[in-house]
């Protein structure tokens, strides 16, 4: 499960790393939780592409949802509360997530999170980064619930995988994150088989990553400090 992290790069690098056109001013988060905003890219439209001018058009855009899916059968947008994750080893089968790992899929733009290590009675947060502390782009879908009042609600879930030799000693599950080269695969426009995905919902490489022990904050949502990250 993951269900606390962090996005505090600054819109120029997030528009590099992410090949983006422009990003927004997004404030700093340093404890971003469940029904909170968060920060997505989505391909454009095959239709958008199809008639953009290749070279100067890019094909991505920066999206904010609402974490938490709300399927769009869903007659209570609050069943989006318990749809933070998706397990990758059954996504593709469960009626919340299939239509969306089919055609909506997106990446959700993170450059840490958080997992509480057990150790007997006492619950240690652990800050995971990739160990350059850059930004990196969990795997995620997203979809759009239209309220009877006709208000639109967009909104997305992280996809989860076994953890990796880092992760497994902290928590039994891992987001999984996606390397750039499988950011295009994982954005291509159209409708996509899940057999085609599946490779790519894989734990990310533990040589890359560092884990360390932080302050309690983080354990309160309401605590939206930078102290959150600051080693214990």
């Amino acid at each position: 499960m993951c269900g606390r992290f962090t996005l505090t790069a600054d819109p120029e690098t997030l528009r590099q790393v992410f090949e983006l056109d422009t990003v927004p001013a997004l404030t700093p988060r340093y404890n971003v939780a469940p029904t909170q905003p968060v920060a997505g890219v989505v391909a454009a439209s095959a239709e958008v592409a199809a008639s953009a001018d290749a070279a100067s058009d890019n094909k991505r855009t920066l999206e904010i949802f609402r974490w938490g899916l709300i399927p769009a059968w869903a007659k209570d947008p609050a069943i989006g509360n318990r749809m933070i994750n998706a397990r990758g080893e059954t996504v593709a089968e469960k009626p919340a997530f299939r239509a969306a790992l089919k055609r909506r899929r997106c990446l959700i733009l993170a450059d840490g999170f958080y997992e509480w290590k057990a150790e007997g009675r006492k619950k240690t947060p652990m800050y995971i980064q990739l160990k350059g502390g850059d930004p990196f782009a969990f795997a995620g879908l997203w979809e759009a619930w239209k309220s009877p009042d006709g208000d639109l609600i967009k909104s997305c879930t992280l996809i989860t995988t076994t953890p990796n030799s880092l992760t497994e000693k902290i928590h039994d599950r891992m987001p999984v994150i996606l390397p750039p080269s499988a950011y295009e695969a994982w954005l291509a426009p159209g409708e996509l088989p899940a057999t085609k995905l599946q490779s790519l919902l894989k734990p990310f490489a533990p040589s890359k990553m560092k884990a360390t022990a932080v302050s309690t904050l983080v354990n309160n949502p309401a605590n939206e400090l930078p102290e959150c990250i600051l080693p214990a």
